[in-house]
């Protein structure tokens, strides 16, 4: 995750991704591979094969911001793979700093990176409890989440040391293929976010630590880190089958929070009727039992009926 050739990993996945169709080129002859070779990205970016072979054998680390803007044009990369060829970018050139890891035995109030949950957050958490909320940190820890997003994800335990990671729940949990009926797209997206993540955020001892992890322990996650696909979780939906209340779909919402640790606040809520139902239900078989209300024989009993 930390090599100096992941700028030429990526364009090299990306440039395997284009036809010569899709950029406009004839097709004169016969072709071992779908994507375009180094010498037509370098013509159609206009830059010297020389260079951009250079960039991706990593042996270039100083691409100007025209060079990258033609490149993200070339390769017909979205916004997302395109503020990922910045960051990766951006770190080779040594311009990006990155966060210290706070020590695994942190408080049970603060993330791993050592800034705590503050109290305004835990509040927004629990006035949302009609919809599942939790706060996600850029190594998919869940730092902190309301009552009915505990229930939908197997009421996770929320201190340091054993904190529920989104990631090893979805490649290392055998409960996660059953919750999500579509595991391949989840999955997909798991990894996009990392890589994602990993751009922004070079030298974060924690996501290194995930991502070996993971890499060690699943052929699945293995097979899409070498993909080199990158994805945002900024908004969709996302379908469950969960063992109390059947099968639903849940929309969701990302929103940034401020400040430089880069959490975000995910919010779910129910696009129809059946996921609606789905919540209340869970809802309820997760609130606490009500206390006894008092009936007129107990009033008598303890005399406050005349």
């Amino acid at each position: 995750m930390n090599s100096a050739n992941e700028l030429g990993r990526f364009l090299s996945s990306r440039r395997a991704r284009v036809t010569p169709v899709e950029a406009g080129l004839p097709l004169l002859d016969r072709r071992r591979v779908a994507g375009l070779r180094r010498e037509e990205v370098a013509d159609l970016a206009g830059v010297s094969v020389v260079y951009y072979t250079r960039l991706e054998q990593g042996r270039a680390r100083n691409p100007s911001d025209a060079v990258l803007d033609s490149l993200a044009r070339v390769l017909r990369l979205d916004p997302t793979e395109r503020a990922h060829l910045y960051d990766l970018a951006h770190r080779a050139r040594g311009a990006r700093t990155t966060l210290a890891s706070a020590p695994v035995d942190a408080e049970e109030t603060e993330g791993d990176d050592g800034v705590p949950v503050r109290d305004g957050l835990r509040r927004l958490l629990a006035a949302v409890g009609a919809v599942p909320a939790y706060v996600l940190d850029p190594v998919m820890d869940v730092l902190d989440a309301n009552d009915l997003a505990r229930a939908l994800l197997g009421d996770p335990v929320l201190t340091p040391a054993r904190r529920l990671n989104l990631a090893r729940h979805v490649f290392l949990d055998a409960a996660a293929r059953e919750l999500y009926p579509g595991w391949a797209d989840v999955a997909r997206q798991t990894v996009g976010f990392l890589r994602l993540s990993a751009g922004r955020r070079p030298g974060d001892a924690r996501l290194a630590r995930v991502v070996t992890e993971l890499s060690r322990r699943s052929e699945d996650f293995r097979h899409l880190w070498a993909a080199q696909e990158v994805r945002d979780k900024t908004h969709g939906t996302k379908t469950f089958r969960h063992p109390v209340v059947g099968g639903f779909d849940l929309a969701y919402e990302t929103l940034a929070l401020p400040g430089d640790e880069g959490w975000s606040l995910v919010v779910f809520t129910a696009p129809d009727a059946r996921a609606d139902a789905a919540l209340r239900l869970l809802g309820s078989w997760t609130a606490p039992n009500p206390a006894p209300t008092r009936t007129r024989t107990d009033s008598v009993t303890h005399g406050f009926d005349s």
